[in-house]
């Protein structure tokens, strides 16, 4: 009698290491079936947006990869300002953690030196011969570039191609990853949409149309390795585009955004599309986990917060309101009920504005 109740009373126990042995076992079954599997069928580490990384490329081992930015400008008011505010947020950004910015040019095809050289780290290209813009000023931009690979010394291996209107709203790691770069993808940038124009510049033995990202220059983070065989592509495609009665018509001021698209896919370079790269007030309403506001359209609202976009609205933010000149400083912070895009914009081109020595004049 008194064995039977040991044997009972050993029994939850006895159960109890049983069911851990097994699920001991189970768990590592479970894990060397997870590590034996084929690469193509595990589970990404982070899903991107549009395009998903190469899964090798994401669990890889992360080392600090500096990447130059570059921005183009002329020595027009209109530019000078918004590269100021810019240069601003890039010095703000650069030395926080989680930045992987290195060096900054503004690349100014102007010919000449301008009153910012001591303010910007700047580096002087030529313009285009006169006439071969055919007014069309964006068509320096890869001329630009290309002057700039050939004859700067550039000591990073990544560049980030950027604009004049963007303004950094985090500091910005580097994006890219080995020989896949990365853009942001624009809604009105569409191949497919037009097979037959593009076909003029991109042949079918390259592929189908859908090869072709929908993607401008910026921004894009790409090796200078790759930069310096795609900018000269870029620059002949796009003067081809714009000599093309029919191409430039139907892609107007988005021509050069085209015609790297085009030449990066040429080249057999596809781009990792983040759309959390930047936004663009007024469209985009919050920041997320962007990067950069791009602010190339006018915000305008009513005193009720309500978007007039098309209509000169009771207050407004339009970078074109500047043209001769810079913004004042202290703009007036947007009426309740704008988005938080837009407010953000403001205040931080309030706080450039007020810290650039000599803004107003």
């Amino acid at each position: 009698m008194i064995g039977r109740k040991s044997i009972g009373r050993a029994s939850p126990l006895l159960l109890i290491l049983v069911a851990l042995a097994s699920f001991l076992v189970t768990y590592n079954l479970v894990i060397l079936v997870i590590q034996n599997r084929p690469r193509e069928e595990q589970t990404p580490v982070v899903d991107d947006p549009v395009i998903q990384m190469p899964t090798d490329l994401k669990i890889s081992g992360r080392t600090r990869r500096p990447f130059h930015v570059a921005v183009t400008a002329t020595d027009a008011p209109y530019s000078k300002w918004q590269c100021r505010i810019m240069y601003y947020w890039y010095k703000n950004m650069k030395d926080k953690e989680g930045s992987e910015m290195g060096g900054f040019t503004r690349i100014l095809h102007s010919g000449k030196p301008d009153n910012l050289m001591d303010e910007i780290p700047t580096f002087v290209v030529d313009p285009l011969p006169a006439g071969m813009d055919q007014g069309y000023i964006v068509l320096n931009r890869p001329w630009a570039f290309v002057q700039w690979l050939e004859k700067a010394t550039i000591e990073e291996n990544y560049i980030l191609m950027a604009e004049p209107d963007h303004v950094f709203v985090k500091p910005l790691p580097n994006l890219a990853r080995g020989s896949y770069p990365t853009g942001f993808p624009f809604f009105y940038i569409k191949p497919s949409e037009h097979e037959k124009l593009l076909r003029k510049f991109f042949p079918e033995e390259k592929g189908p149309v859908t090869n072709i990202d929908p993607i401008g220059n910026s921004p894009v983070i790409i090796q200078k390795s790759q930069l310096e065989k795609i900018a000269p592509t870029w620059m002949n495609v796009s003067l081809r585009m714009k000599d093309d009665k029919d191409t430039d018509k139907a892609f107007g001021w988005v021509l050069e955004m085209y015609g790297y698209a085009v030449a990066s896919a040429l080249h057999g370079v596809q781009h990792i599309l983040r759309k959390d790269f930047m936004i663009q007030p007024p469209w985009d309403l919050k920041l997320g986990n962007t990067y950069i506001i791009h602010y190339t359209y006018g915000c305008d609202y009513s005193l009720k917060g309500e978007l007039t976009y098309g209509k000169i609205g009771e207050w407004r933010f339009d970078k074109r309101s500047y043209l001769r000149g810079p913004p004042p400083r202290n703009l007036s912070l947007p009426p309740p009920g704008v988005p938080e895009s837009v407010v953000t914009l403001v205040k931080m081109v309030n706080e450039a504005t007020s810290n650039i020595p000599g803004w107003d004049d």
